[in-house]
């Protein structure tokens, strides 16, 4: 069985087109959700750094999911997961979570850290980390306690 379900999920730069266009969606949607102190998706130029790992997910040259992984030595934080509106419920976030373990893997990392928010338009990513093994922590790296904000953590 295909863990990606015949997607495909390669690494790419924030510059492309489509993947830009993705990114600036999520970053609207994630502003609009919750108030500046309390949002931390990074802008498009955050991704061109050395310590983050992009990855689009695609169907038929079509980006669905958008997804990376930030490096803090031997852990590493997921960033802007995003799935399009029109593509959720088949199995691409689960895909693109699946991808991006392997790669966590891969890099030699221990530990996979997030945040995501703690309202109900984020319920659903929150179910699709813990069935991921994902668990609740207490915030990490230069986080702080917000209710907003929920910290999961995941050994590799």
């Amino acid at each position: 069985m295909d863990p990606l379900g015949g997607f495909e999920v390669a690494p790419e730069q924030a510059s492309d087109r489509d993947v830009a266009a993705l990114l600036d969606r999520h970053f609207k949607l994630m502003r609009s959700q919750s108030p500046a102190e309390s949002c931390h998706v990074l802008p498009a130029e955050d991704f061109d750094g050395d310590d983050i790992h992009l990855f689009a997910l695609r169907e038929q040259n079509k980006v669905l999911a958008i997804g990376a992984i930030r490096l803090f030595g031997d852990w590493g934080e997921l960033k802007s997961m995003h799935t399009v509106a029109e593509a959720r419920g088949r199995g691409v976030g689960r895909a693109m979570l699946t991808a991006l373990i392997a790669q966590a893997r891969r890099l030699g990392l221990r530990q996979l850290n997030l945040e995501t928010g703690s309202g109900p338009e984020h319920l659903a990513a929150r179910h699709l980390y813990e069935s991921f093994g994902f668990e609740v922590c207490d915030p990490f790296g230069s986080y702080v306690t917000d209710p907003l904000s929920v910290f999961m953590t995941r050994s590799l």
